[in-house]
């Protein structure tokens, strides 16, 4: 366990370990966190999109050469602008700008300074909301600055001016149903205000070096707090962001309130991203865009995600069994989801997926039950985790390339149960022989054999079976490697840098060279791999 020093100044790697303290604490609340949502709409995502926010913050820092808290501060909340979800990680996503500017070209700073930064946190995020609510996040964001107050004022050691905080926005959550009769009807709290205990919850933890793995806490299911289907007058929530933007907030403001409702606005160096749910998307997107530049527009109707809710509350489940696989590729992507795959999460070699990929992808779904394919043995880990974390609803067969998922996925049936489908797509997957055919980027000894650079090598269970200076002889030597006389098809699916022309031109090449067996040639998209190969 980390020990907590002696003298009482934060560091930049005590900021690390609070926002990464707090990210692994919604890896563990967030789904309890979703079954509260029911203000503005029941769409219940507010523990995902807060989840998600965090793991864009984390990812950055992790990447960050920097050491002292106020670089690492304004990395934090430049990441938590560009990956906000949702209102509710727009709105955290200014919580991470008013810290950073509270710690500004500091390189430690005193418990004091940070809490003062965490109230400038407060601040941000209630000016965000084009229209204050009274009973939600907001209700408990004033709590928590007002009560660490005088422990900020009296320099106490951040872990009490925390635990203070904590204390008073649990006071004001517990009177967010009195002011909301939505919640006190539904028998909830707000749960964008459970989110904030949660993320200083999990702060505390981290400053404390209390490093407990996500485990999860899943005992509630995805659930609607009402059978009811409701009206929404404005059903599309909107996010995007304008970067460069030539228009302060206050006139994108005036601009954007008489379109809808819940507007959340977070500018930051020269750039604004806006939250809004509104009956006209178009009509919002026409105004930005005479501002600047338009990207990650995302576009949510709220009636099918609220209709989604009551279709799991109701256990009128879509599909009993689906599956979600690691695609390195456009062209992989479509494969699969032309063979039944409902999820696909872009990974591979030095692009792996994170925990919250997955998450994602799980919680995007209609399934009761799924199945992951991740396709790489880096992403294995990953995929697991997300298994733990869910608990018995999903399953992680462990392919580790893509024959194998393809394979599997032949072999999967929607109808059929799902220990059934898992035993068929287990067999199926481990009968496939998977190859590789791609560049040699350096000098090299690997496998008993010394490779130059710029040579093509073969590649048959990851390991160098052949190489050639030129890919034909390379290509030839190594399906002499794959098939076995009991091979009837081989498949090849070409990767982005070769053309479609010199792929069909393989392809005939090693038909001529290979008459008894067929040679099958599909799109794959893959970077760094010219081919990869699979044999049945």
């Amino acid at each position: 366990m980390f020990v907590q020093p002696s003298v009482e100044m934060i560091t930049g790697g005590d900021f690390r370990r609070m926002i990464n303290g707090a990210y692994r604490t919604f890896l563990r609340e967030y789904e309890a966190i979703n079954c509260l949502n029911v203000f503005p709409v029941p769409d219940g995502d507010t523990g995902t999109n807060m989840m998600l926010t965090l793991g864009a913050v984390t990812r950055v820092l992790a990447q960050a050469p920097e050491s002292d808290i106020g670089a690492l501060s304004k990395r934090a909340a430049d990441g938590a602008i560009m990956g906000a979800r949702g209102n509710s990680g727009v709105i955290l996503s200014q919580i991470f700008r008013g810290i950073a500017r509270g710690l500004q070209g500091k390189n430690e700073a005193t418990s004091s300074e940070l809490g003062k930064a965490f109230q400038y946190g407060i601040l941000y995020a209630y000016r965000a909301v084009a229209r204050p609510v009274e009973g939600t996040i907001l209700t408990v964001a004033k709590g928590i600055a007002k009560g660490a107050r005088r422990t900020v004022r009296e320099n106490l050691p951040f872990p009490e001016i925390l635990s203070a905080a904590i204390e008073a926005g649990k006071e004001e959550l517990a009177r967010t149903p009195e002011l909301l009769p939505i919640l006190k009807s539904a028998g909830v709290v707000d749960a964008g205000g459970q989110g904030l205990i949660a993320f200083l919850s999990g702060c505390l933890d981290g400053i404390n070096g209390i490093d407990s793995a996500p485990e999860a806490n899943f005992s509630q299911t995805l659930k609607t707090t009402s059978q009811e289907k409701v009206e929404i007058s404005h059903p599309y929530c909107t996010e995007f962001i304008v970067d460069p933007c030539s228009q302060t907030t206050q006139a994108a403001k005036t601009v954007l309130e008489p379109l809808g409702e819940s507007l959340v606005l977070a500018g930051g160096d020269g750039l604004l991203k806006v939250h809004i749910h509104t009956a006209r998307p178009g009509t919002v997107l026409e105004s930005a865009i005479t501002w600047g530049t338009l990207h990650d527009i995302k576009i949510d109707n709220m009636a099918d995600q609220h209709e989604h809710r009551l279709v799991h509350s109701n256990d009128g489940i879509l599909a009993k069994t689906a599956v979600i696989s690691v695609a390195a590729g456009d062209g992989q992507a479509e494969i699969m989801h032309r063979l039944g795959a409902v999820g696909i999460v872009s990974g591979g070699d030095t692009m792996n997926p994170a925990v919250e990929d997955f998450l994602a992808a799980v919680h995007a779904g209609k399934a009761e039950h799924y199945i992951i394919l991740p396709n790489n043995k880096n992403v294995v880990l990953a995929a697991s985790q997300t298994q733990k974390l869910i608990g018995d609803s999903v399953t992680v067969l462990p392919s580790v390339n893509m024959p194998q998922a393809i394979a599997a996925l032949t072999a999967f049936d929607p109808d059929k149960s799902y220990d059934a489908n898992i035993a068929a797509m287990t067999q199926r997957m481990n009968s496939v022989k998977a190859a590789s055919l791609t560049i040699a980027v350096r000098d090299s000894q690997a496998d008993g054999r010394s490779v130059s650079a710029g040579r093509f090598i073969g590649l048959l269970e990851g390991k160098i079976v052949t190489d050639a200076e030129d890919i034909d002889t390379a290509l030839s030597a190594l399906i002499s490697e794959v098939i076995t006389p009991q091979t009837e098809v081989v498949s090849l699916y070409y990767g982005s840098g070769v053309s479609s022309g010199e792929a069909e031109r393989l392809q005939a090449l090693l038909a001529q060279r290979f008459s008894n067996v067929q040679i099958e040639l599909y799109n794959g998209g893959q970077p760094y791999y010219h081919l990869i190969i699979s044999a049945e």
